[in-house]
């Protein structure tokens, strides 16, 4: 069972560079206020994980869904979200993801100019994020919420960049910076997710 300790724990270790350091470090910070107030006010039982294995979701799949054929390669193939997976646990102990969040830093064409160098192509952590989305979306298909959250910053995700169409396009043309969680549409075919961007 993690608690914020234990929390703050597993999430150690986990950096690559200098950018990614202080966005797991602002995204540690969040989820362990989630938990603690989750802790405080519904005393529930919940279990943080960095990954959920491709394998173990496709088990799930096979056994919600018995008449479609669902593959993967290779055990070790995991999805490893930025601020990893945060569950309640069932009354039979079954994790149930009731949070799931990643940060995107994209663009440096500002720093470039101030460089007095060309612009560069938009686009690689978006594109990246599109896998993810669509493999958290998968996982929760039985699920009539997808606790799907991500939060970017970059000069790529200013009022006039392009980029925002492909964030929009990931979150099923849903409009970003609001809370999108429970599934919408009939029969909850628009499991959307929460899309929070801006450049600062």
């Amino acid at each position: 069972m993690a608690r914020k300790h234990d929390l703050r724990a597993q999430r150690a270790g986990t950096v690559i560079n200098m950018t990614s350091k202080r966005q797991e470090s602002d995204l540690g910070r969040a989820l362990i206020a989630v938990v603690d107030r989750l802790t405080d006010e519904f005393a529930l039982e919940l279990t943080h994980s960095k990954q959920w294995k491709l394998a173990d979701v496709v088990a799930v799949l096979r056994s919600d869904f018995d008449d479609i054929d669902f593959h993967y390669h290779f055990e070790t193939s995991a999805m490893r979200p930025d601020g990893g997976i945060l569950s309640i646990l069932d009354r039979l102990g079954t994790p149930r993801p009731i949070l799931i969040t990643e940060v995107k830093n994209q663009g440096t064409n500002d720093l470039r100019k101030a460089e007095g160098k060309p612009k560069q192509s938009k686009g690689n952590a978006i594109e990246r994020l599109g896998k993810n989305v669509i493999g958290f979306r998968t996982a929760m298909k039985s699920e009539a919420i997808v606790p799907f959250v991500c939060f970017g910053y970059g000069c790529d995700f200013a009022d006039d960049s392009s980029i925002l169409d492909r964030v929009s396009t990931i979150a099923m043309f849903g409009p970003l910076n609001k809370v999108n969680v429970v599934n919408q549409g009939e029969s909850g075919s628009f499991n959307r997710g929460s899309f929070f961007f801006r450049e600062k």
